[in-house]
């Protein structure tokens, strides 16, 4: 009969090292959730992206479902940076899990002052939106482009000593030069992805049905396209690879970690089952005791395939 073991599931992300791959992406993680499982059982908490002063989001609606997922244009609506310090910043230091704070701006002296006034005591590292679809610029951002993205990146990784990780777009037609980009400039870490533009059209009404016109498309149908940046980023960077898009499975987190993420976020799914990232990481644990699997390291980066060719 077997020894039982206990697996080490611990996720090394640059310096940091989490208790478990597993944690929320911003915008889909809330204090409420605290009613429904024991948070400090997740690797870390990712706030909503809050930016510098108050902000109201888009105009309604501002969610739309579709056949695999669902469009959103909430347009990061805000209570600001003093909310955030006074009120946000206490009760989440009553959690052991590392505190990661998304943050995000429209422009750069601005995300470089929200840079530095986020980094405080009990902040563990900061995620920093360049990818959130600009909606008025039709769906344009930082991460779009690799001179921008290097720009932006340097501008913040002058204002923290905190570990920063870059969250990057799907939307870009050079996501390797990008995300190499973000290196190149300081980012520690890379999260891939966002979420994918899109828009949905009421055949009745023969409008929008989104408030905003376009918003960003997540869950399953989009689970591909981050999969295929995650081990496009993690094959040419040298800097940890968060993956992020339609994971809402057990198979799902380990085609990421396969691929070469060394940790994944959960989004859609905890709209549909709010315990779902207490249920992976309990599935991930037995899915290596079965196998012997001792650590994951074991399995991040393990992918065996052919050189990619080019496709038509």
């Amino acid at each position: 009969m077997k020894d039982l073991f206990s697996p080490d599931l611990s996720a090394r992300i640059g310096s940091l090292t989490l208790q478990n791959p597993i944690m929320p992406a911003s915008g889909t993680f809330s204090e409420d959730l605290a009613d429904v499982f024991d948070l400090d059982v997740l690797g870390a908490h990712v706030l909503k992206t809050i930016m510098h002063g108050t902000r109201a989001g888009n105009p309604t609606p501002r969610v739309c479902d579709m056949q695999s997922g669902m469009i959103n244009a909430i347009g990061i609506p805000s209570k600001g940076i003093d909310y955030f310090r006074d009120d946000m910043l206490p009760y989440w230091a009553g959690f052991r899990s590392p505190l990661v704070v998304s943050i995000s701006a429209h422009s750069m002296d601005e995300f470089a002052r929200l840079c530095s006034e986020v980094s405080l005591p009990g902040v563990t590292a900061i995620e920093a939106n360049i990818s959130c679809p600009n909606i008025e610029a039709d769906g344009n951002a930082f991460a779009m482009r690799p001179d921008t993205t290097h720009e932006v990146v340097t501008r913040l990784r002058a204002e923290t000593d905190l570990p920063l990780w870059a969250k990057l777009t799907p939307n870009t037609g050079t996501p390797v030069e990008v995300a190499q980009a973000a290196e190149a400039a300081g980012a520690d870490a890379l999260v891939t992805a966002n979420t994918m533009l899109g828009m949905s059209i009421d055949i009745d009404s023969r409008r929008p049905r989104l408030g905003n016109v376009m918003g960003g498309m997540s869950g399953p149908a989009i689970k591909p396209i981050a999969l295929r940046m995650t081990y496009q980023c993690a094959r040419a960077c040298n800097i940890p690879v968060i993956g992020c898009g339609g994971i809402s499975t057990l198979s799902d987190v380990l085609e990421f970690l396969i691929a070469g993420a060394r940790a994944v976020q959960i989004g859609t799914a905890t709209f549909q089952s709010p315990t779902v990232m207490a249920r992976l990481i309990t599935e991930l644990q037995g899915w290596m005791v079965a196998r012997g699997i001792a650590s994951l390291d074991e399995i991040i980066g393990s992918i065996e395939a052919p050189e990619a060719g080019v496709f038509e």
